[in-house]
């Protein structure tokens, strides 16, 4: 395999055009186009696709678009030149206008269909159809596919309009919805986390929605008005954007014999999703049997680590359906996410989300969502009785897996060379009654303090003598000497070291975003710029005034606060 340039050498991409000199569309070029698709794109009201693997449809550009952000390590990583950002080319490229694109870029895009599994169960009425055929990216347009310093990515609109999934709706995001994703999917980069990136991020001046929010300081569980938000189109990047649900789609085709090529559809799908995301795992020469048994092992790897980070930093998905999960196991699609304050093993921001969504119940989610993935893969190997029981067995060890991806993550947090589950148990029990900050008491720790002192940092409830009748503070006392005797001794500073590269210093908590997005709906970007650089750098010691303004307690006025603890996705 040849060796990709290094940054130093690899040319700098200092226009639209440096740009378009590294497209290679394969998605469109190797699959399956809708039959029935417009090659021109225009293709934006509901309606049912049968077949194929993408629809081309051409982005709505959004009304006299503004600059608000770039992902400035996404640029450096792809030696784009930072100016790019702001020049007007490239501006209505990435906010929707593809009609003036240099070539060999393509005046269209491509939007695809998913099934939606919910919790490991197949759902098909929430398309208008009620058949399954009308679910997929409703308002994500494609625009892109690029190999850069020999990585592929594909450059994905984010409120880029309507297309045949649209399932009615406007085609929009607001600038509320595009802030937080453009601000977590960069935040989860820098934490370590397996993301989409953000490319950039443009505000329309003048073009508004309307959608359902909550009035200042409301407590109500769902949205309790209408506001009017300005429209914006973010641009995140991935590998390629193949869900789970995507191949569910095939599969559940395949399976009921849906059309003449569902079979083959499955199939190209699958391979070119090991094209995409699995080169260098899965020999290309193998047998199809054999690559999906890789497959399924891979990315059963690849899925127990993604959410044994989610918890490691705090984060939880939200609605973790089928359709948000990326079969290259990263994290995708940045709705109704959150990261926690007070730890609750049963936190969920997203106001329809239910518990088994929640936070400490992510890894029983990711298991139904492998359940989903291996149903969708087995057509292709059902005349093939080994491998199907290969497949079966990499399904039936996910729980084994899972559990030792958390215990190892737990260990590492707390700076053991192996997992204690009794140490563990109390510590859970502990944080719960004691009304623990996740983040700060993890970091805290990782200072190795001589008593609990200053772990109280971390703790929203008082543990003065009057106030802890049930002798918390003796129990964290005990728990704080057993924790210390199972570390290594002697090596104080190491063990600092080690603690504070696992767990971070800051988060990207909902109080933080909220009036960043409701300045920039002002048009004042400075706050979101702030977070954008603080939180980029989320294992680092910052300045003074830093620390004091986001590594804090979340203020007890703002707990039950609809859009600051809870929300729903009106987006």
């Amino acid at each position: 395999m040849p060796q990709r340039p290094s940054r130093d050498t690899a040319p700098m991409i200092a226009t639209l055009n440096d740009l378009a000199a590294s497209a290679d569309y394969s998605f469109m070029d190797t699959l399956n186009c809708d039959p029935e698709g417009k090659a021109n794109g225009d293709d934006h009201a509901p309606r049912q696709v049968f077949s194929g693997h993408y629809v081309p449809v051409s982005p709505t550009p959004i009304e006299n678009p503004e600059y608000v952000a770039h992902g400035k390590s996404l640029f450096c990583e792809l030696g784009i030149a930072e100016n790019l950002a702001q020049s007007d080319d490239f501006v209505r490229m990435f906010s929707g206008d593809l009609t003036g694109v240099p070539e060999p870029l393509r005046k269209t895009g491509w939007a695809c269909g998913y099934a939606l599994s919910i919790y490991g169960n197949e759902y098909t009425q929430q398309c208008p159809f009620q058949t399954g055929n009308g679910y997929g990216d409703g308002r994500a347009i494609s625009v892109l596919e690029a190999v850069i310093n020999g990585q592929r990515w594909e450059m994905q609109l984010k409120g880029g309009g309507r297309t045949p999934y649209c399932r009615g709706a406007d085609g929009r995001a607001v600038l509320r919805s595009s802030v937080r994703e453009f601000l977590a999917q960069e935040h989860m980069h820098a934490l370590g986390v397996p993301t989409s990136r953000s490319l950039s991020l443009y505000v329309s001046t003048t073009e508004k929605v309307r959608r359902p929010w909550y009035s200042e300081g409301s407590r109500s569980v769902d949205p309790d008005v209408l506001v009017s938000d300005p429209v914006a189109i973010s641009t995140r990047v991935a590998p390629s954007f193949i869900r789970v649900g995507q191949l569910e789609l095939f599969g559940r085709r395949a399976r009921k014999q849906e059309h003449p090529k569902a079979m083959e559809e499955l199939e190209k799908i699958v391979l070119h999703l090991i094209d995409r995301e699995y080169e260098g795992v899965i020999d290309q020469t193998l047998p199809i049997g054999e690559k999906i048994v890789l497959l399924a092992r891979e990315f059963r790897s690849r899925l127990t680590s993604l959410v044994a980070n989610w918890i490691r930093v705090g984060y939880c998905q939200g609605n973790f359906n089928s359709d948000n999960c990326a079969a290259g196991g990263f994290t995708l699609d940045y709705g109704p996410f959150g990261f926690i304050d007070l730890f609750d093993p049963q936190y969920q921001p997203w106001t329809g989300g239910g518990q088994h969504f929640s936070f400490l119940n992510q890894p029983a989610a990711a298991e139904r969502n492998f359940h989903s993935f291996c149903t969708a893969l087995r057509p292709l190997v059902v005349a093939h009785p080994e491998y199907l029981q290969q497949l079966d067995e990499i399904q039936s060890d996910f729980p084994r897996v899972m559990q030792t991806q958390m215990e190892q993550m737990w260990a590492a947090k707390l700076g053991l060379s192996a997992f204690n589950e009794d140490l563990f148990r109390e510590l859970a029990t502990l944080m719960v009654q004691t009304f623990v900050d996740y983040t700060m008491f993890f970091r805290e720790l990782s200072a190795v303090p001589d008593d609990v002192e200053p772990l109280k940092k971390s703790f929203y409830r008082d543990l003065s003598n009057a106030a802890d009748p049930e002798g918390l503070e003796q129990r964290w006392s005990a728990w704080l000497t057993q924790w210390k005797s199972l570390t290594r001794p002697g090596d104080r500073e190491a063990l600092c070291s080690q603690m504070r590269l696992v767990n971070p210093k800051y988060s990207l908590r909902e109080w933080f975003v909220v009036p960043a997005y409701q300045q920039a709906a002002e048009g004042n970007y400075e706050l979101l710029r702030e977070l954008q650089d603080v939180m980029t750098q989320p294992y680092s010691e910052q300045s003074k005034d830093l620390e004091n303004k986001y590594y804090r307690l979340k203020p007890l006025e703002l707990f039950e606060v609809g859009g600051s603890s809870h929300y729903s996705c009106s987006s």
